[in-house]
């Protein structure tokens, strides 16, 4: 052990164990760019992520110099025109980044996709024709001719029209056939995975296209006619491209299920007036009004977008910093050095390890991939079995996604949505993510005991005590934190942070000149080192952008149908008969609109679909949209589409589902803890302090008894069947939260401990029951 590590990096006798998770995984689509294309790429990813960096702290070049300087954008931007912008980029770099499936093998099958690639350069000119004409609708709508309404230009697209006209012969379906032509053309032209293809340089064009024309147009009175059946013609057209862009770079970086889901709502909208029952609408909806509407702040430019434009991306900045810095090195060795040598070490590590990347990565898969690649091998060689490795590591990334402060930029959404402050989310998420981590912690030492797995040897180990004098790595997460609850706006504490994480770099060699040593972790960021933070926060947000615009899609079609409020309305009739049932039924619902999908869009949607109908079963607004997040999370390890579990699957060469089965069971106390909102809303940091203690220390003493029951190792020995019953049903009077309960639970509790100790029945004890004969 201590050899392999050693390979992998070392400071003087120190053993590094962790040497570059934080390097971001290449996707089996991802081109890797070398010379010019590579500089292109890497230009465009940093303008990216810094025109976000300046635009959302006001910085304006133009501004500070006091000179006009042309092509550069004025801040504040106005909002729609931000988000139409933000998502044009990440559609633009997403395309020439990730191809359509899988890399050409050899020089004879991309000389064989030739003729292919000369149909993309031929959609080049539909593609132009598109360009030109919304160029030249941007310059007419500011030319000063056209007249004004209430302050607005006027934009009179209306049938027989020459305006009209145009929209439809020269914009609209030159759009629609150079972008729906391009995808379809993007599953035959094949390329290197050095080289762009032509059909995604079409898709791109296409993106910038669809934005050009919505900025245009929405600048102007039209935009008040959104929704409604006087849209402009050619909005429908650039929605509808926008939305097949969009719906194309999600299947290219999340796959297909987000598709998949937003392609049935789709297809519900103009199928509604058919639907029986609550789907069932009155009216049928025609493609102008539909995607006349989706394009707007009820559908791709709402809630979702305006997160992933704000807050996802500064977050992403911030972690893409500390990637640069390899403070995630640090986080990792940390984990190892403090928890490594308890049995069973690797798996507690990967829960350790998990929590502290959790704050600062936005997927559960992604976090998989960052620690399980390091702690699934060291699990497997302790004496787990691989399906337990992957499900541990997949269970423990996943727990990442409550974790504050990040969340996986859920939080966000839910401030954005229900108005309620981001430091309100925050403090409430601390002891539900104590509580999930707890469980998994239980259940994995439980595991290791009945196994009897060792620990690390200390040789094998990273030295605390010299880690632990580099806990200044931490400063940037602590400034995120302190400068949010001292009231700064979430945007001011993630610059901080974010400038913090550049300042912390340079500590190391600042502390091996003063005191002759050399600490572990962070390498100090130069110009060249935060350019290249940048270029990764672009690459990085460019999966997140592309998901939450789809769950906009989605968003849209519960707006204008309503059916986020027929949804309502059953919640409430199965109210009617029990809130309990009614509970249950939002849990699946919430699970099922997750499978497959990133928890950022997960929740977005479920959020929309059943949260309205929580609150309106006179459940806190708080409470209901935790519920309805924590199990959009716990989405990722529940059977049978379980992302999580089937990315640590394939680290540690396990079954899939087996994977998934197993991260679900090692989870299994956490699909409680939603239920303990509701009957104890002090779990969410509601009410006097010593409420909020009593409630958190029961919930940990009745998860403690959870897992001990479902593991079957009861105070260091295995449990018969019976008392595991037992201490299930102790655990979940425990859980339930009130004071009578709570009597009930200690007092089983203290009856089976009597048992355990006492008469210590074996594990394969029967009750024998005579007489019946």
């Amino acid at each position: 052990m201590t050899d392999q590590s050693s390979t992998q990096g070392s400071v003087t006798d120190d053993i590094v164990l962790a040497d570059g998770v934080d390097d971001e995984p290449a996707e089996h689509n991802r081109r890797l760019f070398e010379g010019r294309f590579g500089l292109i790429i890497a230009s465009c990813a940093t303008i990216y992520a810094a025109f976000h960096m300046l635009a959302l702290n006001g910085v304006s070049l133009s501004g500070m110099t006091g000179i006009d300087l042309p092509f550069l954008p004025q801040f504040p931007l106005e909002t729609w025109n931000f988000r139409i912008i933000h998502i044009a980029g990440a559609l633009a770099l997403g395309f020439l980044v990730f191809a359509s499936h899988s890399f050409a093998r050899s020089d004879e099958e991309v000389a064989r996709s030739k003729l292919f690639s000369l149909l993309g350069a031929i959609l080049l000119v539909p593609t132009l024709i598109a360009g030109a004409t919304a160029i030249s609708f941007f310059n007419l709508i500011n030319s000063g001719t056209l007249p004004e309404m209430g302050g607005l230009t006027t934009w009179a697209a209306f049938p027989g029209t020459e305006i009209y006209q145009t929209e439809v012969t020269w914009f609209g379906t030159p759009l629609l056939i150079a972008s729906f032509g391009a995808i379809v053309l993007g599953w035959f032209e094949r390329s290197s995975r050095a080289s762009f293809v032509v059909g995604d340089m079409v898709l791109a064009l296409c993106a910038v296209i669809v934005a050009i024309y919505f900025v245009s147009i929405y600048g102007t009175a039209a935009r008040n006619s959104v929704g409604t059946t006087f849209v402009p013609i050619g909005v429908a057209f650039a929605a509808t491209a926008g939305a097949a862009l969009i719906m194309e770079l999600t299947r290219r970086v999340a796959g297909l299920a987000l598709v998949i889901i937003t392609g049935v709502f789709l297809v519900y909208t103009f199928t509604a007036h058919l639907m029986p029952g609550i789907l069932a609408v009155t009216n049928a909806y025609s493609w102008q009004r539909f995607f006349g509407h989706v394009y707007s702040d009820a559908g791709i430019l709402g809630p979702t977008t305006a997160v992933s434009s704000t807050y996802i991306i500064l977050f992403i900045i911030f972690a893409a910093f500390l990637q640069a810095s390899k403070v995630g090195d640090y986080f990792v060795n940390f984990a190892f050095a403090a928890a490594g040598r308890a049995r069973g070490g690797p798996a507690k590590v990967a829960i350790f390890a998990s929590g502290l990347m959790g704050m600062i990565n936005g997927t559960s898969a992604g976090n998989v991939v960052a620690t399980g690649s390091l702690t699934i091998p060291l699990m497997k060689k302790v004496g787990y079995h691989k399906k337990t490795a992957g499900a541990i590591e997949a269970a423990a990334s996943t727990g990442g996604q409550i974790m504050p402060p990040i969340m996986g930029a859920g939080a966000f959404i839910m401030a954005e949505v229900t108005g309620i402050p981001y430091q309100d989310i925050a403090i409430a998420a601390i002891i539900p993510a104590v509580l999930y981590f707890v469980s998994i912690y239980f259940m994995v030492d439980f595991e290791a005991a009945k196994l009897g797995m060792r620990g690390m040897r200390e040789d094998e180990l990273p030295k605390f005590n010299k880690l632990v004098k580099q806990v200044y790595l931490f400063i940037p997460i602590i400034i995120l934190i302190a400068a949010l609850f001292m009231g700064y706006s979430v945007i001011r504490a993630g610059t901080l942070a974010t400038m913090a994480a550049a300042v912390v770099s340079w500590l190391p060699p600042i502390f091996t000149r003063l005191f002759g040593w050399s600490p572990l972790g962070a390498s100090p960021m130069g110009l060249r080192s935060i350019a290249k933070a940048l270029e990764l926060a672009g690459v990085m947000s460019i999966q997140i952008i592309a998901v939450c615009a789809c769950a906009g899609i989605i968003v849209g079609v519960i707006s204008l149908t309503g059916v986020g409020a027929r949804f309502s309305s059953l919640l409430l009739d199965l109210a009617g008969v029990s809130q309990l049932l009614a509970l249950f039924f939002a849990m699946c619902i919430a699970i099922l609109l997750g499978m497959g999908m990133p928890t950022t869009a997960a929740y977005a949607v479920a959020a929309s679909v059943v949260a309205p109908g929580l609150v309106q079963l006179g459940i806190p607004t708080l409470t209901a949209h935790f519920f309805v997040f924590y199990f959009a999370v716990l989405s990722a390890i529940t059977p049978p589409v379980a992302l999580a579990s089937y990315a640590a699957a394939g680290i540690s060469g396990s079954n899939p589902m087996e994977t998934s089965m197993a991260s679900f069971k090692i989870g299994i106390a956490a699909f409680i803890v939603p239920f303990m909102f509701f009957y104890s809303s002090a779990i969410l940091m509601q009410g006097e302090w010593f409420i909020v203690l009593k409630a958190a220390a029961t919930a940990i003493f009745g998860v403690f008894l959870l897992s001990a029951g479902v593991q079957g190792w009861f105070f260091g020995a295995r449990a018969a069947w019976f008392m595991r019953v037992g201490i299930v049903l102790a655990a979940l009077f425990m859980i339930s939260g009130g004071l009578i309960t709570d009597v009930i639970g200690l007092a089983l509790f203290a009856g089976l401990y009597f048992v355990q100790k006492v008469l210590a029945p074996p594990a394969d004890a029967q009750i024998t029951v005579k007489g019946l004969d």
